[in-house]
């Protein structure tokens, strides 16, 4: 009987043998301090920024695949069974990933690619105010000063060709909250304590959820006379080529966030985002203004500031400790 409870393990059925990957654990929790400092970090920054060029079904298999082979983006974690709750934190993160997205493209709809990402130039403030309530993770004054001017900058970025509609504002903005809340809420279902997610996990469960949901509101909102009428084979291929680089910047993505935190992943998302208005300004042949290069020097000011700041703060806290 006794060595019948020794073969039992801890919670949720798992092997005594995988206790000896607590330590690693624990290492990993260490390297995770050191946020974009971490060569690992800065490898998925890279690979997040790349897919993220490019965009639910095609999300949902690649996501199956990722699941027995990680691609070395992770270590593969054998599951005796599912922890309580396991299902519900999954359909929660697969409807925000598809608010997130139905909520970006109506945006898209009403105002210009560069209103949009300036209307999200706000999400590490909602980062901030959402980590603190779900994570109780409090941001220091250094780290709060230097959101100023990367969101600023951002806004400069596209102040030369500004277009208000209320629709596409709301739409925005309600994509900025969703899109903090599904990151926030990951960030806490993949650096549990007593469970750890897998970046797979999230992605295939939150996919599938997101498929059931897409559903209904496909043949709801979706012309399918016009979708029937057209005969491009090259949409196809798109629709392919398009899911699988929107799962690999989603995986990308979870994987980042076992490295950093909640805030310093919405900076880095903000960086992006001048990136891609910088794009849309090229793709678009709209003129670039001295205001539109002065504001993406700002943001890029405001990520070093950034992490400056996180060091800052992390000095204070540890002379108050010793205090």
């Amino acid at each position: 009987m006794k060595s019948t409870e020794n073969n039992s393990g801890g919670s949720y059925g798992l092997p005594n043998e995988k206790k000896k990957n607590y330590s690693e654990v624990i290492n990993m929790s260490e390297s995770s301090r050191q946020g974009l400092l971490n060569i690992r970090a800065l490898f998925f920054l890279t690979l997040w920024y790349f897919f993220s060029t490019f965009q639910m079904i095609m999300t949902a298999l690649c996501g199956f695949i990722q699941l027995y082979f990680p691609c070395g983006m992770y270590k593969p974690t054998l599951r005796m069974s599912k922890p309580p709750g396991f299902f519900r934190h999954m359909i929660f993160v697969g409807c925000t990933r598809f608010t997130t997205v139905i909520l970006g493209l109506v945006a898209l709809n009403f105002v210009a690619v560069s209103f949009t990402e300036t209307i999200k130039s706000s999400a590490p403030l909602f980062t901030v105010l959402i980590s603190r309530f779900l994570l109780g993770e409090n941001t220091g004054l250094y780290v709060n000063l230097s959101l100023i001017p990367v969101m600023s900058g951002l806004a400069l970025c596209s102040a030369n060709e500004l277009s208000f509609n209320l629709k596409g504002f709301i739409a925005a903005m309600l994509t900025n909250l969703t899109e903090c809340l599904q990151n926030v809420y990951s960030k806490m279902l993949i650096s549990g304590e007593k469970f750890k997610y897998t970046p797979a996990e999230l992605q295939f469960y939150t996919s599938i959820s997101s498929v059931f949901v897409q559903i209904p509101v496909t043949f709801l909102f979706v012309d399918s006379s016009g979708l029937s009428q057209t005969n491009d084979h090259s949409l196809l291929l798109a629709f392919i080529i398009n899911g699988i680089f929107f799962h690999f910047q989603s995986i990308s993505a979870y994987v980042l966030m076992d490295y950093i935190s909640p805030v310093t992943h919405s900076v880095a998302n903000t960086a992006k985002r001048a990136f891609l208005i910088w794009l849309s300004i090229i793709l678009f042949n709209n003129p670039v203004t001295i205001l539109s290069g002065l504001g993406t020097a700002i943001v890029i000011l405001g990520v070093l500031l950034y992490n400056k700041a996180q060091e800052c703060d992390k000095n204070v806290r540890s002379k108050t400790l010793r205090l």
